[in-house]
């Protein structure tokens, strides 16, 4: 396959195939393929909200620290390519045609002895594996695609270290029907042996997420944000200090990215104590070099215009904190669209006092958006003059 033909490949398997959650054919596959994920380390990370800044900050972190990282996330923004990273460079179209071409052959003898045929986020995984093995990666910064326990990626063995950031009520029913139900489940990345850092949690997932380690033997360090001393908060710039680690610059706006900084601090010392050499220079450069877009990302100054791809309740509580924070006492013109499988009408009420007039819009997810004219009645309820764009 060349490399249109490879994605056409993984849309058609995105369209015909059902997300599962379980690991069996994931093993199946990867065993096939040569785990040559066995043969790699990671920082592995879950939970519902802040995942991918969390990993944005160590990749910069722990490249700048000299050390060959992988980097493995999605969705992205601006590029399919970009959910594999080696070092700043994603995959190149030649290699991802020729990993899928692999896998795909292999899903072809897989399905003729009776395997059901891999999703496309387990292809992707697998491919991902693929690329970071011959990258010859010192260590994988590895996301979740969903909850944790029998997600694909948590087929790997050797886990350094795993990141639990902020776990709220998401994906229910399918990883759970309560908080500490979902925690469980994400939970599930603990492996013994490995150090665990966890940023602010409610007290029923704090408490999952400590009986867990203890079970596997591993350390847990909390990371305490009632420890940030903030210096400065703007669109542009923010600076901290924590612990050691003083006037800390960051250039992601939001109170939340602060906390994000600090998780990666604990993960920094953990890391540390596994004998990964991070020094305070490199951390510092780091965080400061760290770009995450399509978080409260300024595009225009003159009018302010703020893009935010919050998405789950927890996230719009994160945004309406911070328009507090950076638009205190002023009333926003939003474009707004949401899936119908998120928990939209406590979004909306959240949101609704800061609103001026809404233009909403369907996302591209066809099957998943809330229809715009459905959003509009929704809005109408707490007195909010929108109209369909």
């Amino acid at each position: 396959m060349n490399y249109q033909e490879s994605r056409e490949y993984i849309d058609k398997i995105t369209r015909e195939i059902p997300s599962v959650l379980g690991l069996e054919h994931m093993r199946e596959l990867m065993k096939r393929l040569g785990n040559p994920q066995d043969d790699l380390k990671y920082v592995h990370i879950a939970g519902t909200n802040g995942k991918g800044s969390v990993i944005a900050f160590l990749y910069s972190v722990l490249s700048g620290a000299g050390y060959r990282i992988g980097r493995y996330v999605s969705p992205t923004l601006y590029s399919y390519r970009g959910r594999m990273e080696v070092s700043g460079s994603r995959i190149s179209r030649e290699d991802f045609a020729a990993y899928i071409t692999q896998v795909s052959d292999v899903i072809a003898a897989m399905t003729k002895d009776g395997y059901p045929h891999p999703t496309a986020f387990e292809i992707e995984t697998a491919v991902a594996f693929l690329f970071f093995k011959k990258e010859n990666c010192d260590l994988v910064l590895l996301e979740v695609g969903m909850g944790g326990n029998l997600d694909a990626t948590n087929i790997i063995k050797n886990t350094l270290l795993a990141v639990l950031v902020s776990i709220s009520m998401d994906h229910i029913g399918v990883l759970g029907n309560t908080l500490e139900e979902i925690a469980r489940d994400k939970a599930g990345i603990i492996k013994s042996g490995s150090e665990v850092v966890t940023g602010r949690q409610q007290p029923c997932v704090s408490e999952v997420l400590e009986e867990t380690a203890r079970a596997k033997g591993c350390r847990i360090t909390i990371a305490e944000p009632e420890k940030i001393r903030v210096l400065k908060q703007s669109l542009e710039v923010q600076k901290f200090s924590y612990g050691e680690f003083e006037t800390m610059e960051i250039h992601l706006a939001g109170q939340h990215q602060i906390e994000n900084a600090v998780t990666v601090l604990e993960a920094v010392r953990a890391l540390r104590r596994q004998g990964v050499r991070i020094e305070k220079e490199a951390v510092r450069k780091g965080l400061e070099r760290t770009k995450w877009p399509g978080r409260l990302m300024v595009l225009r100054r003159h009018p302010l215009v703020i893009a935010d791809g919050a998405h789950n309740e927890d996230a719009v509580k994160r945004l309406v904190e911070n328009l507090d924070i950076y638009l205190k006492g002023k009333k926003v013109t939003a474009v707004l669209g949401v899936f119908k499988d998120k928990e939209y009408e406590k979004m909306i009420q959240l949101i609704a006092p800061y609103l001026d007039y809404v233009y909403t819009i369907d996302l591209p997810n066809k099957e998943r958006t809330l229809e715009k004219e459905r959003l509009c009645e929704i809005l109408g309820k707490y007195e909010i003059e929108a109209e369909t764009a």
